[in-house]
């Protein structure tokens, strides 16, 4: 019944097709020609992407009156002649036509079933429905457009109707924009979705979706038969301009029965040899007779749909080793800082914006798995995977790292109290509580904090943020979830958090290693590894110009970013091996952090065990080298002019003693007599073997550090005051 339909539709309603197109479309070298098989061809399936420049032409009557350079003026004053220009403005709408010079198509063409056993060669003609997305240099808006046309595969050719998203679009025009001789054949192509949308609507009415009772004042027309689609207020505000759309595409110099092959394996692949796949370029032009718009579509790249998931699946691979080796790095450190003193070097914002940046690559490849609609979804999949695994590492890390490093902010001053409220005069004061010059009561404080109006919820709130750390960790990590849903819905939110994350990704654990005067702890595999990780991502969509999100590339950003990102992680070396605070002024600089390896006396030579004494933790003797511990204290009392010899209480040069703390000549060194003693590299394996704190209180540094004590509690084991940081 529906074919019957369309038949007769096709011989008594088809417009008149416009002949004053084709002098526009040689003008522009758009129509199509025949090819010599055994040299040139066309692609056979054109399903990919094309972008590329857009050049737009006002061609009112107004406009092409004031512009005498156009060489094809005549051409389009024929075309645009009896067009109403009232109506031309009215169509054209808020749209700024003329900042928009960028153009993305989705091409998608399908041969339907129902021409499988028809009586015409449909082998040359094939329906095509598109995507086009024009965007605005000025906003970076994009206006989407809907299209559908035929593709004329002997002629490299392309002809369809294009509407703005959201408006209808009319197919049964379609036969009126193609060459006459075509115009029976592009009916036929368009009677299968003719009747796939009338067999929609009528799903729709069965399931009561639509009703099909005209009583109640509605009514399903002929529009709504020929056109079923969702309609977008703010697509409509744009523009309601229609469009025909015509393009050619340039022959390729390879046979047709290669490019034929070649097809072939791209669809099914076996593994044979091919030709190298050639360049898709196309020239179009996209004509608005009722808004008196012409755009020339030129300088562009196109990519099939194979070639692009198969471009997606070795980007997913190579993010997936990046991420691989950023996670192994990660996990190594973290084996090595996992004591408390490892865990006050590293700064918690560094490894929150790493985090941040983790949640951020697992949010965006997941979503861009899904639409890859399974066929490059395990790999990109593999990289959201081991980006959410080393997303919650660091925030597990950063959540211990918070734990232990909260101590270090000075507790917020309380809440202010309300003033006392005034009592009466002591003279007025009496035994008898019923006598009126009794001095009133004041209330009690509870009361007190319920009546102060300067109290509020709002004040309580803030208190309570500023005194509990998990609550202030909840908070941060709301708000930051809701920051990176932002950001993944924003290309230029994420081009800013891109350059500020990844510009600022160290600074933090440089400032703070500067400011309390220790190096970080982090070892260089960690740094330049996790730096290589990073940038691996960020200068592929920044340089190349070819990636699989279509972004345009930025080389000026890239060296900038790989120069600041390079360059933060050459400091956190220098400070390891130089100092933290080596680019800092003498004056900014930190004070001098506790040394827990002092030169020390050698033990007495006539004790039966040559030792220090007992370890506070294991109670065993701590043994170092006796000649070489001889040698530094014979030259730091020289240089002091400290006289005595080990096993004798020392003196100075007036006689006094120099004892500390009852452990006789087990002195912490000046600064310069440990300067001398570093300079000869005198006893340096020894001091290693031993740790003195602050309360004199002498340990194995095993003992203290790596294997007991530090790693449960930062207090001496003896007399429980606060150890510093080993």
């Amino acid at each position: 019944m529906e074919h019957s339909l369309t038949s007769r539709w096709r011989v008594s309603n088809s417009p008149e097709h416009d002949s004053t197109i084709p002098p526009l479309l040689d003008n522009f070298h758009i129509q199509g020609r025949s090819l010599n098989p055994a040299r040139e061809s066309y692609y056979p399936n054109i399903t990919g992407y094309v972008r590329g420049n857009a050049q737009f032409y006002n061609i009112t009557p107004m406009a092409l009156e004031k512009n005498e350079s156009l060489s094809w003026r005549p051409l389009a004053e024929r075309y645009i002649s009896g067009t109403n220009v009232t109506e031309m403005v009215e169509l054209g709408s808020t749209w700024n036509w003329t900042a928009s010079n960028k153009m993305v198509m989705t091409l998608h063409e399908k041969k339907p079933l129902a021409l499988q056993n028809s009586s015409i060669d449909s082998r040359d003609l094939v329906a095509v429905h598109a995507r086009m997305e024009f965007t605005d240099e000025n906003s970076q808006e994009t206006m989407r457009l809907e299209f559908d046309g035929v593709h004329f595969l002997s002629q490299g050719s392309i002809v369809g109707l294009v509407e703005p998203f959201g408006q209808p679009l009319d197919i049964r025009l379609l036969p009126s924009v193609v060459p006459p001789d075509k115009k029976n054949e592009t009916a036929e192509i368009i009677a299968p979705e003719l009747e796939h949308r009338i067999t929609k609507l009528k799903n729709l009415i069965d399931d009561g979706m639509i009703d099909n009772d005209s009583s109640n004042g509605e009514c399903i027309n002929q529009q709504t038969i020929w056109s079923i689609h969702p309609m977008s207020e703010e697509e409509t505000s744009k523009s309601q301009c229609p469009f025909t759309f015509h393009a050619q595409f340039q022959p390729v110099p390879i046979p047709d029965d290669l490019m034929q092959d070649l097809e072939s394996e791209i669809q099914h692949p076996t593994g044979i040899s091919t030709v190298k796949p050639p360049k898709m370029v196309l020239n179009a032009i996209l004509l608005s007779k009722k808004c008196g718009i012409l755009y020339e579509i030129h300088s562009t790249q196109g990519l099939r749909s194979q070639a692009f998931f198969n471009k997606m699946t070795t980007y997913g691979g190579l993010s997936a080793l990046a991420y691989f080796i950023a996670l192994v790095v990660f996990s190594r450190q973290v084996e090595r800082s996992q004591t408390p003193s490892g865990i006050t070097r590293i700064s918690r914002w560094t490894i929150l914006v790493n985090a941040a940046i983790d949640a951020v690559c697992f949010a965006g490849h997941i979503t861009f798995a899904i639409l890859a609609e399974g066929r490059a979804s395990l790999a990109l999949m593999a990289t959201a995977f081991l980006s959410c695994v080393l997303f919650l590492q660091e925030a597990h890390f950063a959540a211990l790292v918070l734990q232990i490093q909260g101590p270090e902010s000075p507790p917020p001053p309380p809440l202010p109290s309300p003033p006392p409220q005034a009592t009466q005069p002591d003279n007025t004061t009496t035994s008898n509580p019923g006598s009126p010059n009794t001095p009133a009561t004041p209330p009690a404080p509870t009361q007190q904090r319920t009546n102060d109006p300067n109290s509020s919820f709002f004040r309580f709130f803030i208190h309570h943020v500023r005194t509990d750390p998990q609550a202030r960790l909840w908070i941060l990590m709301c708000l930051s979830l809701t920051f990176l849903v932002r950001v993944i819905l924003s290309p230029a939110l994420s081009m800013l958090f891109v350059v500020v994350t990844y510009s600022l990704i160290w600074l933090p654990q440089i400032w703070r290693s500067a400011v309390k005067g220790r190096a970080s702890g982090l070892t260089a595999e960690y740094v330049f590894g996790t730096s290589t990780s990073r940038l691996s991502g960020a200068l592929y969509f920044l340089t190349c110009p070819n990636n699989v999100l279509d972004l345009e590339p930025r080389g000026s950003w890239a060296n900038w970013l790989a120069v600041v990102v390079l360059f933060q992680a050459c400091v956190i070396m220098l400070q390891e091996h130089i100092g933290p605070s080596f680019f800092l002024p003498a004056k900014y600089r930190a004070v001098k952090l506790h040394d827990y390896h002092p030169p020390m006396s050698s033990p007495d030579p006539e004790a039966p065990e040559k030792s220090l004494g007992d370890c506070s933790i294991c109670m065993d003797a701590i043994y170092v080298d006796a000649s070489a511990r001889l040698k530094a204290t014979q030259e730091i009392d020289e240089k002091d002019g400290i006289k005595g010899w080990p096993g004798e209480p020392a003196s100075d040069a007036r006689g006094r003693s120099s004892s500390v703390g009852g452990i006789g000549r087990n002195t912490v060194a000046t600064a310069s007599g440990l300067l001398n003693a570093m300079q000869k590299g005198v006893g340096a394996s020894g001091r290693k073997e031993y740790s003195l704190a602050p309360c004199h209180h002498l340990f194995h540094t095993e003992c203290l550090e790596k294997v007991k004590w530090l790693a449960i509690k930062t207090i001496c084991p003896q007399c429980r005051r606060p150890l510093p940081p080993l």
